[in-house]
């Protein structure tokens, strides 16, 4: 089979020579050939050279995502290869025996625009491309190979990056069956996950290390959990001996779980509310509260260049309702999965509004997303968790 020939313009070679998988629709000449989103197109250089094979898309802004290989076809064979080598590489990074972890995270693994998270026998899938999209049913044939226990695999495409795609949003059962509940543990924490129903692929596995973290500092604190989602850091924290844990979501189903999750490993000191997260801050700072840890995991909030200056407004905001109910010797936990927001920027954020109170932060802990989504040198959009620990001075 003999797949279209794209040309890289000469102005696009040293990103993509530096490992980003992206080629932009204003970065090839224009093909001889017209084809269909989705198809397998093979990248040359302005000297001829192969870069190899990537998935083309001509209506979308990412024209082509490389996927370093010269197959000519997205078969479950080359899917089953690339995802045994995604195992592989988590058996070497998370602890022995995890059972809950995500598989392939896209662009890192290789598989650019392919999610793919595990819950012990369960899965969810996440294709953001029309190529990968196109690809469902070799993925969950692939799946199904590497991980003969599956029980089941869900689809989970309701995100704002397909619709850049030109793909609607879906969610349901891809194959066998998915439980109401489906239950698994982390860093010891028994869970029950809402695969079908929970935001993104059900959970935010990306915080695993940073939840451990805050359970090692949360012993005899008053602990106040915002965008607590399904309790995660809240009962994390509950675990590591907090005196009282508060945790805040706006969604009555995240609370529910939450409860649920907080039953299931017998913990009483945990309490869960449904508020919108800044409303919640906003009265409790002028009402006079006070806590010892307050933990901060808002959604992105900007997915864009064009919006990172409201996005800053929003993190100043609430960071700065946080410091205004930490005393000396409290700890603020803070997070942003902004790609556009970089750390050094965050860090600035924070510091300019704790110097508006008149307060200065010592750092305390440093961390990024879960070894499960490792970061691709060249490609920054693959590091985009920042997790940031401070005392109170």
């Amino acid at each position: 089979m003999s797949l279209p020939v794209i040309i890289l313009k000469q102005k696009a070679e040293r990103r993509i020579q530096g490992g980003h998988l992206w080629i932009f629709n204003d970065e090839t000449e224009k093909p001889s050939d017209e084809f269909a989103a989705g198809s397998l197109v093979k990248v040359v250089n302005s000297r001829g050279r192969s870069l190899g094979v990537g998935i083309a898309n001509p209506n979308s802004t990412i024209y082509v995502r490389l996927l370093l290989s010269d197959t000519e076809n997205l078969s479950s064979e080359f899917f089953t290869e690339r995802i045994a080598q995604a195992k592989k590489r988590r058996e070497l990074l998370l602890p022995v025996g995890e059972k809950t972890y995500r598989v392939v995270f896209g662009e890192s693994d290789l598989l650019p625009g392919l999610i793919v998270d595990k819950y012990d026998d369960y899965f969810a899938v996440q294709t953001f491309s029309a190529g990968m999209d196109s690809a469902k049913n070799a993925i969950v044939e692939a799946i199904r190979t590497v991980f003969p226990s599956t029980k089941g695999i869900a689809e989970k495409n309701e995100t704002r990056m397909r619709h850049l795609e030109g793909l609607p949003a879906v969610e349901g059962v891809l194959w066998g069956e998915i439980p109401d509940v489906v239950n698994t543990s982390e860093n010891g924490l028994k869970l029950g996950i809402d695969v079908l129903g929970g935001q993104k692929t059900g959970y935010f596995l990306d915080q695993r290390p940073n939840r451990a973290e805050v359970r090692r500092l949360a012993f005899g604190r008053r602990v106040l959990d915002c965008f607590t989602n399904q309790g995660g850091f809240a009962l994390n924290a509950a675990l590591g001996d907090a005196t009282s844990v508060t945790g805040v979501d706006i969604s009555q189903n995240a609370v529910e779980i939450c409860r649920r999750n907080a039953a299931l490993n017998n913990i009483a000191v945990a309490d869960f509310i449904k508020d919108d997260a800044f409303d919640f801050l906003k009265s409790q700072a002028k009402s006079g509260e006070r806590y010892d840890m307050i933990i901060l995991d808002p959604p992105a909030f900007t997915k864009s260049k064009k919006n990172i200056a409201h996005a800053a407004r929003g993190y100043a905001e609430i960071n700065r309702l946080a410091m205004k109910m930490l005393p000396p010797g409290g700890l603020l936990a803070t997070a942003s999965c902004s790609h556009h927001i970089s750390e050094e920027y965050f860090i600035e954020i924070i510091r300019q509004q704790a110097a508006s109170l008149y307060r200065r932060l010592r750092f305390a802990y440093r961390g990024m997303q879960s070894p499960d989504h490792p970061a691709l040198l060249g490609m920054p959009e693959t590091r985009y968790l920042k997790f940031l620990i401070f005392e109170m001075v």
